[in-house]
């Protein structure tokens, strides 16, 4: 696995700057999810495995697959890794390019889960709170999981704040049992 961060790093931090010029950052971080994606398809893995496969006809088969969800620099960027052997890295790829914009913008997604569907109220005093806590802008995504039972769990970056019913129980539960 750090071995393809490792790889994906550099390409991570190409398609940033090509993005920041191109005024295009949005645009890239749904095409990289996008094909990060398609390349986690265990069928493609086994196609793009095939070692009777160019890497041209490697590359092609991909942007086939993806159709016309990726633009032309896309497409390029899919011949490039495939031209270097580093289809598999695009998952990784994804997820640095989404932490370097991030990190480039000064601003942090959080993914709360909720036992109920939060308020836009609630939503905007959360984001204040984070935003507040970790010193950067914050964009809350809201999730229900009814499993939860109360409350919320939050996750913003490395950060994971288990403020649910259910966590809450789990830990009851352990210290009872020791």
């Amino acid at each position: 696995m750090s071995d393809l961060v490792t790889a994906a790093r550099p390409y991570a931090k190409a398609i940033l700057e090509l993005a920041d010029s191109d005024k295009a950052m949005n645009k890239w971080s749904k095409q990289l999810r996008f094909m990060a994606a398609v390349a986690m398809d265990p069928e493609l893995q086994q196609l793009i495995g095939n070692p009777k496969l160019t890497r041209q006809e490697v590359a092609e088969v991909f942007i086939t697959a993806c159709g016309d969800d990726i633009d032309d620099q896309g497409r390029n960027l899919v011949r490039l890794l495939a031209e270097n052997g580093r289809i598999a890295v695009l998952p990784e790829l994804s997820m640095l390019y989404d932490k370097l914009r991030a990190d480039a913008q000064g601003t942090v997604e959080a993914e709360v889960y909720a036992a109920y569907r939060l308020s836009k109220e609630q939503r905007e005093k959360l984001e204040a709170a984070l935003a507040k806590r970790l010193g950067r802008d914050v964009k809350v995504t809201s999730h229900v999981d009814k499993s939860l039972l109360g409350g919320a769990v939050i996750r913003a970056g490395d950060l994971v704040i288990d403020g649910s019913l259910k966590g809450r129980i789990e830990k009851l539960n352990a210290a009872l049992t020791r």
